[in-house]
């Protein structure tokens, strides 16, 4: 693993850095025509008029770094503040709606995110190569249609991480102590995180939400621990063998999908049951598929025919 890391000594450097590529950092949220701002700076390309970043506290711990995996390189902001981390989601992932962040969500991949300085940087260039081609009218609109035919061109990656514990899952609870459990709790959400990058790359045609969260989980836990806990990503998930205990798998699966409670439970104690039995596949096959590192895992459970 290569990683390329960034870190600043004034407490809100990285959140800095990062509104200057993507504007909409300087919206607050929570104000009331937060989403006209979003539209106008992400849709149309506009500056923001107000360039402050009051709504984030920033930590001087907060890293803004690339790492290197089989699907290429993806950009990994690191923020220490909870608050800063749900105020970040609520304008990258969620543009600027008024939603509510799980306390057991702690990362997130953002994939397609518009990166209007790249096209910006593109035009510098296109309109200079056409005035020294002698053309002194170059056809800007026709070449934005072109340039932004191509998604790549554009769009970016980023996986933002919060720092706390996984799953808002205790210490005590796995018999840690909190700092060994926080650094643990890094590498888990990292490469979980990570391998949803890949994967999204690799099979795009896999698009089961509670499978893709087992993979990238059975992933995260290899890496920090060097084998998969099937105990682990039980409590993680509020999961055992009879049915739901509560915990993260209720953030995938829809309430509004059903009539009542108790019909939403029945499905959280079903769906429980199922993984549980998913989970052991899962530990069967990593245990007869030894690997050397932990994005080996991938294509071993992506291409598991056992579950």
């Amino acid at each position: 693993m290569n990683i390329d890391h960034t870190r600043h000594a004034d407490k809100d450097m990285v959140i800095r850095n990062l509104a200057e590529t993507y504007m909409q950092l300087y919206i607050d949220p929570d104000d009331t025509d937060a989403q006209d701002k979003y539209n106008q700076i992400v849709r149309m390309g506009e500056d923001p008029a107000n360039k402050t970043l009051d709504h984030f506290a920033g930590n001087d711990l907060d890293t803004d770094e690339y790492m290197d995996t089989p699907s290429g390189k993806v950009r990994i902001i690191t923020l220490h503040e909870r608050s800063d981390f749900v105020t970040f989601l609520k304008i990258m992932a969620h543009k600027c709606k008024s939603v509510e962040i799980p306390p057991t969500q702690g990362a997130s991949m953002l994939d397609g995110v518009i990166n209007w300085r790249r096209i910006d940087a593109h035009k510098e260039v296109f309109l200079k190569e056409s005035c020294e081609a002698g053309n002194p009218k170059p056809n800007w609109n026709a070449e934005f249609k072109r340039f932004t035919a191509d998604k790549r061109n554009y769009l970016d990656a980023l996986i933002v991480l919060s720092y706390g514990p996984y799953s808002n899952i205790k210490a005590s609870m796995l018999g840690f102590d909190d700092t060994s459990w926080l650094s643990y709790s890094h590498t888990i959400r990292l490469y979980h995180e990570c391998t949803h990058f890949i994967c999204r790359r690799l099979y795009p045609e896999k698009t089961d939400a509670i499978r893709d969260e087992l993979v990238a989980d059975a992933v995260g836990i290899y890496a920090a621990f060097k084998h998969f806990d099937i105990d682990m990503e039980s409590l993680f998930l509020g999961i055992t063998k009879d049915g739901y205990s509560y915990g993260r798998l209720e953030n995938y699966v829809d309430r509004d999908d059903f009539a009542s409670e108790e019909e939403y439970m029945d499905s959280l104690n079903e769906s429980a049951r199922k993984t549980y039995q998913t989970l052991l596949c899962i530990q069967n096959e990593i245990e007869t598929h030894p690997v050397d590192a932990p994005f080996e895992l991938i294509p071993v459970l992506e291409e598991s025919k056992a579950f």
